[in-house]
């Protein structure tokens, strides 16, 4: 190294990031650490939704047929409510399968039935209670959420 370069070093240059640089980048990841603690503990940005009630439900059962139908049937009295005809409805049986397999592998009864709730702000979830999940069917679309409220029209028309 030359005398020169020395020199330069000793006076604070360097090859590196300017210090000033760095020192405002502390700075700035400071500051922005600081603002997002102060904000989640006073609630700025936070989105409340109010409490949804139940306005519609009921427990149902699945039944598997063998010509590859899916018979619903409702549990208070065992009535068949619907069929989801082969190669129909692939939502209503992709998620039953998932909440199926789920009881399975926790080893619970296979025979519990399911909740089908209408909330008063529109939205309708499917709940296995053995399990405690919650599907909240809006969240694949309204066509998908269409397909299991269609259920509480079919419920009254049986009865």
């Amino acid at each position: 190294m030359s005398h020169e370069t020395l020199g330069d070093r000793r006076r604070g240059h360097h090859d590196g990031v300017p210090r000033g640089i760095l020192f405002g980048a502390a700075l700035l990841v400071g500051f922005t650490l600081l603002t997002a603690g102060l904000a989640r503990r006073i609630d700025v940005g936070t989105l409340h939704m109010p409490a949804a009630s139940p306005v519609d439900r009921f427990a149902l059962r699945f039944e598997d047929r063998a010509d590859g139908s899916v018979a619903v049937r409702d549990a208070s009295d065992d009535r068949e409510v619907f069929v989801v005809q082969p190669g129909t409805y692939g939502f209503i049986r992709s998620t039953l399968r998932g909440l199926a397999r789920e009881r399975r592998r926790a080893d619970f009864d296979a025979t519990t039935p399911f909740l089908l709730t209408r909330w008063n702000d529109g939205t309708v979830s499917l709940e296995d209670t053995t399990t405690n999940r919650r599907v909240n069917l809006d969240a694949f679309g309204p066509d998908n959420a269409r397909a299991f409220a269609q259920l509480f029209d079919e419920r009254r028309r049986k009865h």
